[in-house]
């Protein structure tokens, strides 16, 4: 498998050459059956951008745009893929990286996605939609706009109680009466704040997503977009988290 590593960071270049990748240009990647796209969802454009030599080869593979980017972003990023000269097919992933007991799916839709669900024969759960590009980003949107959105109300609160001195009969009461939540959360809370800052920009297109048809729902993933900003900074002070930690672990 081939990847470009130009602009990428350290520890990038290093997850990837672990995992068996080779760096390469655009004339090795233009022997590739398909080209991958994932990256955080404000880079997806810039990759399509990068990419334009590839695509402005003789039968350039088809992209599968992979990135939490919602169905208006993906339709103006197929648009400007084939106005390269390529072809696009909207891709989105869910589920936790892979391990020993759980595998993530990724879901495809648009002309060309039979195409790309040839990755399954190398081991990738990878499942074609009935809908037309965009219905994969709209499920994602969808998935994440609940995950993603649920850690942020229950990081909220918990943090609210904090500050009001109520946390730990909070956590209490949890145990009883929510010990799902409170048991995912001791799990997904410490896991997001680390990745506050891509979470960010998720949020924006989840709002963008919704407003078109509910602009009260996306007021509601904007100030969301705010609220992980701020996780990310104070993940980057290293504040909050500690705290967080030891009270769900009470």
């Amino acid at each position: 498998m081939v990847t470009r590593l130009e602009g990428r960071s350290e520890a990038s270049c290093a997850r990837a050459l672990a995992a068996g990748m080779q760096d390469a240009s655009f004339e090795d990647m233009a022997a590739a059956a398909l080209v991958l796209s994932i990256v955080p969802p404000a880079a997806a454009a810039a990759v399509v951008e990068e990419l334009a030599p590839l695509f402005a080869m003789p039968s350039p593979p088809p992209l599968c745009d992979a990135n939490a980017c919602n169905p208006q972003t993906k339709r103006r990023l197929a648009a400007r893929v084939a106005e390269l000269g390529g072809q696009m097919v909207d891709g989105a992933i869910i589920g936790p990286p892979p391990s020993d007991t759980a595998d993530p799916r990724l879901y495809l839709s648009g002309e060309g996605a039979e195409e790309i669900a040839a990755l399954t024969k190398f081991g990738i759960d990878a499942r074609v939609l009935k809908g037309p590009l965009g219905a994969a980003a709209a499920l994602k949107m969808c998935y994440g706009g609940i995950n993603k959105g649920g850690i942020a109300l229950t990081t909220a609160l918990l943090l609210a109680a904090e500050r009001n001195g109520a946390a730990d009969d909070l956590v209490a009461e949890l145990a009883v009466t929510q010990k799902p939540l409170l048991e995912r959360s001791r799990r997904q809370i410490p896991d997001m704040y680390p990745k506050a800052s891509r979470w960010n920009p998720e949020m924006l297109e989840i709002a963008g997503f919704l407003e078109p048809d509910d602009p009260a729902a996306a007021a509601i993933w904007r100030a969301l977009a705010r609220f992980y900003a701020e996780r990310a900074r104070a993940d980057e002070a290293g504040i909050e988290l500690p705290v967080l930690e030891a009270l769900l672990q009470t």
